[in-house]
């Protein structure tokens, strides 16, 4: 079975003047702050997510 890809996720803009429901997806992925970093497994559900808010974060592959 393969390893599952993930992804690392930060923050690089601020979600203060964002629609609510881009804010609710932020939080969702779990960042709370500019710079705060988190990391997820790829899936659909997520992929949506990080299309979704792509303009506010950055998103590298973990390896």
């Amino acid at each position: 079975m393969s390893k599952p890809i993930r992804v690392r996720v930060t923050q690089v803009r601020s979600s203060i003047d964002c629609p609510r429901r881009q804010r609710a997806t932020l939080r969702a992925l779990g960042l709370r702050r500019r710079m705060h970093t988190v990391e997820k497994e790829v899936n659909p559900a997520i992929l949506g997510m990080l299309r979704q808010v792509s303009h506010l974060v950055q998103i590298q592959i973990v390896s």
